[in-house]
């Protein structure tokens, strides 16, 4: 029966069980005006995901709660996700998750979903800083790991260590962050959003708003895919200010953003680029008394009622549960078929632009934590 281990160095609490997950939930679109942003080259391995999805399943989803004779692992019932009949594998996932937020749940479980239904013993790590997860990926290779899915946010510290990984024969995938450093080092496949095309498509659709003096909130200096996200939006609106806050200390977080709301002179939005952090925004505008508009990289269920109540503008959703489904997978179907998704180019799982014309689409997938 396939084990799902959890480390305890820096990784966040882990949310409720989801609920079982119904038929995949219809994808959210963009503006045309988005879509026209996303090159060709990006858009053109859109469709391997859904394709991933589906493969080798015979059944799919979790089971309900309950069921005393049930195989189980991670919550998730492996006869009713179709377990695949092949040798367990052992696959290290290492992030670079900050203690406390949620985003990094979704990842897991989609990961843990994968991993059950494939056979697979998952090994659960993560540090927020890049020389950390290194060792992670060395402390993986020692202890003979047949892949490893990573994630890349400060790749400078991490690409040696996934290059020694694969000289010692370790298949390792990237998901999240750093698609183009991850295919440099020599991973085989990407699973994410491509940051740049992102803040693009949010500083158009601020645009279509009318805003024009954006503030970028960056909770975690020196991660490229955050950096990335707000050099995109400066890239449509000039005026886009970035805002440091150190991300693990949300007490610092909310009175820097309460400072700079009460100074913000003309600036008409403020983007937090997780979904934690844009609910602590959120508290401080509403709490000031400004009339500042508030948008949000990352989704959750919190956000996406927000965003229906009108509260939130907009949110960026990347499919993080996607995301850690199909790193996990993809490395199964390496095992059996050496098969290489994407075609050396990443497999998009967004951006998907939520406001308040879609949001009601999503929030039950949100609410059961799967978007």
């Amino acid at each position: 029966m396939p084990r799902i281990t959890r480390s305890t160095l820096e990784s966040p609490s882990t949310s409720a069980e989801p609920a079982p997950p119904g038929p995949a939930s219809p994808a959210v679109s963009t503006s045309r005006r988005t879509r026209r942003r996303a090159s060709a080259r990006f858009a053109a391995v859109l469709g391997i995901a859904a394709l991933l999805v589906s493969a080798c399943s015979s059944e799919g989803g979790r089971a309900d709660a309950g069921g005393d004779d049930a195989e189980r692992a991670g919550g998730v019932d492996t006869e009713r996700a179709g377990g695949a009949d092949t040798e367990e594998r052992t696959v290290y996932l290492i992030t670079h998750a900050v203690e406390g937020d949620t985003f990094w749940d979704y990842v897991r479980s989609g990961a843990e979903e994968a991993a059950a239904k494939d056979n697979i013993n998952l090994v659960y790590n993560s540090h927020r800083e890049g020389a950390q997860q290194a060792e992670l990926i060395q402390s993986a290779i020692d202890a003979g790991a047949d892949g490893i899915a990573v994630t890349m946010a400060k790749p400078d510290a991490m690409t040696p260590a996934v290059q020694r990984a694969i000289d010692a024969g370790v298949p390792v995938v990237s998901l999240n962050a750093g698609e183009e450093e991850a295919f440099d080092a020599g991973a085989f496949a990407h699973f994410g959003q491509n940051e740049s095309v992102a803040g693009e498509a949010v500083g158009e659709y601020l645009d279509e708003q009318g805003i024009e003096h954006p503030i970028c909130v960056i909770q975690e200096q020196g991660h490229v895919g955050l950096e990335s996200r707000c050099d995109g939006i400066r890239e449509v609106l000039p005026d886009t200010e970035n805002l440091y806050v150190e991300g693990s200390d949300m007490t610092q977080v909310a009175s820097t953003v309460r400072a700079k709301v009460d100074s913000a002179g003309d600036a008409d939005a403020i983007i937090g680029l997780g979904g934690p952090f844009t609910m602590t925004i959120l508290d401080e505008v509403q709490s000031s008394g400004s009339d500042i508009n508030v948008g949000s990289f990352d989704l959750n269920a919190d956000i996406a009622q927000a965003v229906v109540d009108e509260e939130i503008l907009f949110a960026v959703d990347q499919q993080p549960w996607l995301q850690g489904y199909l790193a996990v997978d993809s490395l199964w179907l390496h095992f059996h078929g050496a098969f290489e998704p994407g075609g050396g180019l990443p497999v998009l799982t967004g951006p998907n632009i939520v406001d308040v014309e879609n949001a009601e689409s999503v929030l039950e997938f949100a609410d059961a934590g799967l978007r």
